[in-house]
C-alpha cells in the first residue's frame, strides 16, 4: 500500500475488546457483542505492532436477522487515483458555462472514463466520492463502511479475510464464518426535533461521524439546530448542501480534528460540485462553523474548507490545506479564525469579511474571482504570515514554466481567457510578514476597475513597512481623503450586502 494511505493524525479512544490470534492480542471497536452502537460507526482494529493494509481480499458485513449482505469493502480495488499526480484537464469535457460556480480546476461536463476503477463512496448525497476503505495509524487499523448502509435496531456479522491486514509481528487470520464479529445498533435516531445533537469518535453520542449527524438532520429545520462535536479526532470528508440554520461546533477548537487526504488528483473534476475538499458546505444558508479545525493532509489542489451559498458564519477556527485552502462562494463572515494554506490560499468570488484571521502562506495569498455585482475579501485587523517553502514544496512546483512565486497578497492571472477586472482586495489595519515589496502581482486584469487597496499596513509590531514599490495597479487609502471608504469597508454590513452578522449562537 502506497505511503500515502498512513496519515499523521491521532485516534480517539475506543471501548476495548480484546481477541488474540497467533498469540498477539487484537483490540476491537465496537467490542464483540457490544449494543447501543450508533449506525454510522467505523469499525477499528488495534494490534500489538503495525499493521500493513493488503492489496486484496474483502471486508463483509452481514446482517444477522437473515445473514444477507449488507456491505463489502475490497481491498483489490485501488482507493481513487494517485494524488501526487497532476490532474491532467486537457483530457476532460470542459464545460464554458456552469451553472453553479467551480473551483480552480475547471467545471466538466462527463466524468472520465478512467475514474471509474477505483473505491466510491456516497457523501451527502453524491455517489462517486472516492476514500479509502482502510486507515492504518501505528497499530490502530479503521474500516470504513460505505455510508448510510447500517441502520438502527439491527444485529450485524462482520468477516474479514486474513489478507486484509498483516501485523509486523505475528498473524492475523480475520474473521471467518465461525468466528465473527457482532454488534447491535441503537434501537433508534435522536429526536427529529430536537435542537441539539451530538457527535462524539468514541461512541457515547448521537452520531460518532460529522457527516452521520449532517446527513440526519432536516434540510430546513423549524428552529436552528447545533451539532456539537466532542474533542476526538474525525479523519473523513464532510460534504453536505442545501442545509439552513445549522451551526456546527466544536467542543475544543484544537482538540476537535476534522480532517482527510484529499485533492484534486484523488478526486478528480466531475460535474457538479466539488470532491476534493475536506470540509464542504454547498448551496446553503445560515450556517454556522466555530471551534474546531478542518485539515487537508494532501499538496496540491486541496481544499480544506468550502463554503457556497449566503449568510454563513466561520468563527474561532482553524482551517488547513494546500492550494486553494479556503474557497469562498457567497456571503462569508470569518471571525478569529487561523487559515494555513500553501498558495492561493484563500479563492473565491466574495463577498467574504475577514475580522481578526491569521492567514499564512507559501505562495499568493488569494485569487479573488468576484464580478462587479459584489465586493471581494475584506480584512480588518488580520494578520498575514509568510513562510518559507520546504524542500519537497519547492521540488513538487518548481518548473521552468511555473516558477515558484512570492506570497503576494493576491495574484490575477489570465484564467481561461478570464481576468477577473473587479475583483476586490481590501486590506485596513493589517499586520504583514515576509510579503514582496510590490505586494500584489502578477495582474493581467486592466487596473482601471480593481479594488487592491490597503490602510495602515504594518510590520508584526505595528510599525510602518515601505509601500514605496508597491504594484502600480494597487492603491494605498489615505486617512483623510479616503474616510468614507475606510469606514465603510470596516462595516461587515457594506462588505456583505447588506447583512449584518449576529454573535455567536
Amino acid at each position: 500500500m502506497k505511503a500515502w494511505l498512513v496519515l499523521s493524525s491521532a485516534l480517539a479512544l475506543f471501548v476495548p475488546c480484546q481477541l488474540y490470534a497467533q498469540g498477539n492480542s487484537v483490540t476491537r471497536f465496537p467490542a464483540n457483542k457490544a449494543t447501543g452502537v450508533n449506525p454510522d460507526t467505523h469499525l477499528v482494529l488495534t494490534f500489538a505492532s503495525a499493521p500493513t493494509i493488503g492489496r486484496s481480499g474483502k471486508i463483509q458485513i452481514y446482517d444477522a436477522a437473515d445473514h444477507r449482505l449488507v456491505d463489502t469493502l475490497d481491498l483489490s480495488i485501488p482507493a481513487g487515483p494517485d494524488p501526487l499526480h497532476r490532474i491532467n484537464t486537457t483530457a476532460l469535457v470542459i464545460d464554458s458555462n456552469p451553472p453553479t460556480p467551480t473551483t480552480t480546476t475547471p467545471a466538466v461536463k462527463s466524468t472520465p472514463s478512467d475514474l471509474h476503477s477505483y473505491q466510491v463512496n456516497t457523501i451527502g448525497g453524491l455517489a462517486d466520492f472516492h476514500f479509502f476503505p482502510v486507515i492504518v495509524h501505528g497499530n490502530t487499523a479503521t474500516i470504513y463502511p460505505h455510508n448510510n448502509v447500517l441502520q438502527y435496531r439491527h444485529t450485524y456479522l462482520v468477516t474479514i479475510d486474513p489478507d486484509v491486514l498483516s501485523p509486523a509481528v505475528g498473524e492475523f487470520k480475520g474473521f471467518a464464518r465461525n468466528n465473527v464479529w457482532t454488534f447491535t445498533t441503537k434501537p433508534a435516531p435522536p429526536s427529529i426535533t430536537a435542537s441539539r445533537i451530538t457527535v462524539a469518535a468514541d461512541g457515547s453520542g448521537d452520531f460518532n461521524t460529522v457527516q452521520g449527524a449532517v446527513d440526519f438532520v432536516p434540510a430546513r429545520p423549524a428552529h436552528r439546530l447545533t451539532i456539537f462535536i466532542k474533542n476526538g479526532t474525525y479523519e473523513e470528508i464532510v460534504f453536505f448542501q442545501d442545509k439552513s440554520d445549522l451551526t456546527i461546533r466544536g467542543e475544543d477548537r484544537d482538540k476537535v480534528q476534522v480532517g482527510y487526504g484529499n485533492n484534486s488528483a484523488f478526486n478528480p473534476p466531475m460535474p457538479g460540485p466539488s470532491r476534493r475538499c475536506v470540509f464542504s458546505v454547498y448551496h446553503s444558508t445560515g450556517i454556522e462553523l466555530s471551534n474546531f479545525s478542518v485539515s487537508n493532509y494532501f499538496f496540491g489542489q486541496a481544499e480544506g474548507l468550502l463554503i457556497y451559498g449566503s449568510k454563513n458564519i466561520v468563527r474561532n477556527m482553524n482551517i488547513k490545506g494546500s492550494g486553494d485552502a479556503l474557497n469562498l462562494r457567497g456571503s462569508v463572515y470569518l471571525a478569529d479564525s487561523r487559515i494555513t494554506g500553501d498558495g492561493d490560499t484563500i479563492l473565491g468570488v466574495g463577498p467574504a469579511f475577514f475580522d481578526h484571521c491569521e492567514i499564512s502562506s507559501m505562495g499568493p495569498y488569494m485569487w479573488i474571482r468576484n464580478p462587479e455585482e459584489n465586493h471581494g475579501n475584506v480584512f480588518l485587523n488580520c494578520t498575514f504570515l509568510t513562510r518559507e517553502r520546504s524542500a519537497p514544496a519547492q521540488a513538487a512546483t518548481t518548473s521552468p514554466s511555473r516558477p515558484i512565486m512570492g506570497a503576494v497578497l493576491a495574484r490575477l492571472p489570465n484564467n481561461h481567457g478570464l481576468n477577473y477586472p473587479y475583483a476586490e482586495a481590501v486590506l485596513l489595519h493589517c499586520r504583514l510578514k515576509g510579503i514582496p515589496p510590490a505586494g500584489w502581482g502578477p495582474i493581467e486584469a486592466a487596473p482601471a476597475h480593481l479594488h487592491l487597496w490597503e490602510f495602515d499596513s504594518t510590520d508584526l509590531d505595528r510599525r510602518p513597512i515601505d509601500i514605496s514599490q508597491r504594484h502600480p495597479a494597487s492603491r494605498q487609502l489615505r486617512q483623510q481623503e479616503d474616510a468614507e471608504t475606510i469606514a465603510n469597508y470596516s462595516n461587515p454590513a457594506y462588505v456583505l450586502g447588506g447583512w449584518a452578522p449576529m454573535p455567536e449562537r
